[in-house]
């Protein structure tokens, strides 16, 4: 695949170097157009070395090629990050001075924009509206990721990992990198996110779930060629384009959802933060605190168990379909992380079983996560930690392989941080 990839004046322009060599590693051709800008903080020399071709920001070099025509029509992608809001209120304004400008309005083919800047920068009207205007032309606008920012200050704003960039970009055009998990032809359910239970019209029981890992994993699928249904309940980053989405909020839609999407599924990936219990009646009104009342006592109910339920329907109707649950534990007295993951297995009866420990400020709204993956048929579990991407690559080649009958070498376990022997309990 030709890659365009044109690189904006940020500081996040750094980052993008790896998501060069992602690119190159997976045999693709990439051109890189930085702007003038961005030459003060990575010189033409990185990009020429790690690209293996020309770069240029200039218009007049090469003239008799006229190269904005050549790499806009040749162009099967254009990717550009970090794209500051200048290059945003470039593209939106039809603005064309210089060789990355030019070539984005030849741009035949899908356009990626990864927007990275100051949070004030990011929310300002003017930049939201150059956002707006460029995702109504089809073009795709990640979201900035949260985090610290130059300087002390922290927010939206940050340049995502450039795994979760790769993803994306290849999800556009339906393409997988070389060596990589496919999942060509298949639909795959993925659940995300945390589910509320309301009390009254104000207040809800929710959960810490940011629903980060779950859109990791839709980007992965998608990635992977796959169909994907993603089913969402609260979620705190935006869903990656292309998935079906479907919006829930309780854990019992949640359930109707799944359930639904089920049906005609070959893949369903549990990764929703669904609620145990839920409060056994909703006030109509809000609960008032009063002095002539007795406070009120919340009774709690059980919800049903949406991943034995898939288990059951599809072993019942004798589906050939691939079920993969989440399990967020913690330990105690009785048992650590990863005894209680396996009782859950045997228990649940699904395919694989992703287990995390979970606790506050680990895991949930992070960006990283420590996993391990058990398989139900006996094989070895597996061990990843990295970004929430690297982790959801892992399981996409997981799924893969257990579809195929054949597990992944050493080597491709490694390129994700992995690796297979007997696991360490998690706590």
């Amino acid at each position: 695949m030709r890659i365009v990839l044109g690189v904006g004046g940020g500081i996040a322009a750094y980052k993008v170097a790896s998501l060069l060599r992602l690119f190159t590693e997976a045999g693709h051709s990439v051109t890189v157009i930085p702007t003038e800008a961005s030459t003060r903080f990575v010189g033409v020399a990185t990009w020429e070395a790690l690209s293996g071709h020309p770069v240029t920001n200039n218009v007049f070099d090469d003239v008799q090629n006229v190269n904005h025509v050549r790499l806009g029509h040749e162009a099967d992608l254009m990717v550009v990050a970090p794209a500051t809001a200048d290059l945003l209120a470039k593209a939106a304004t039809g603005q064309a001075n210089d060789l990355l400008s030019t070539t984005l309005l030849m741009a035949r083919g899908p356009v990626l924009f990864v927007p990275a800047m100051h949070t004030e920068m990011w929310q300002h009207a003017a930049t939201r509206a150059n956002v707006a205007t460029l995702r109504a032309r089809g073009g795709t606008v990640l979201e900035p990721a949260g985090g610290r920012l130059t300087g002390k200050d922290s927010g939206p704003g940050r340049l995502p990992e450039p795994a979760e960039i790769f993803a994306a970009a290849l999800a556009l055009t339906g393409t997988n990198p070389s060596g990589a998990a496919s999942l060509a032809g298949r639909t795959v359910t993925i659940t995300a996110g945390g589910t509320r239970e309301p009390l009254d019209p104000v207040r809800f029981l929710g959960n810490r779930s940011s629903g980060k890992q779950g859109v990791a994993l839709a980007a992965a699928a998608l990635a992977a060629g796959a169909r994907v249904r993603l089913i969402c309940a609260h979620l705190e980053v935006p869903t990656p384009a292309g998935v079906e989405l479907v919006s829930v909020e309780t854990a019992l839609e949640l359930r109707a959802a799944t359930l639904d999407a089920a049906a005609d599924s070959d893949v369903v990936i549990m990764a929703a933060a669904v609620a145990d219990f839920r409060p056994d009646r909703s006030s109509d009104s809000k609960i008032k605190k009063r002095d002539d009342v007795a406070d009120p006592v919340i009774t709690l109910v059980r919800n049903p168990d949406i991943l034995a339920e898939l288990v059951h329907e599809r072993n019942a109707r004798q589906r050939r379909q691939l079920i993969i649950g989440f399990a967020a534990e913690t330990g105690d007295d009785h048992g650590n992380v990863l005894d209680y993951a396996l009782a859950k297995l045997t228990r649940k009866g699904c395919d694989l079983l992703v287990v995390n420990q979970v606790g506050v400020d680990r895991v949930f709204g992070q960006d990283r996560n420590e996993v391990v993956i058990l398989d139900r048929g006996g094989k070895a579990p597996l061990e990843v930690s990295g970004s929430k991407a690297e982790v959801a690559a892992a399981v996409v080649r997981e799924i893969d392989a257990r579809r195929t009958g054949t597990w992944p070498s050493d080597a491709a376990s490694n390129r994700a941080n992995a690796h297979r022997g007997p696991a360490r309990p998690l706590d």
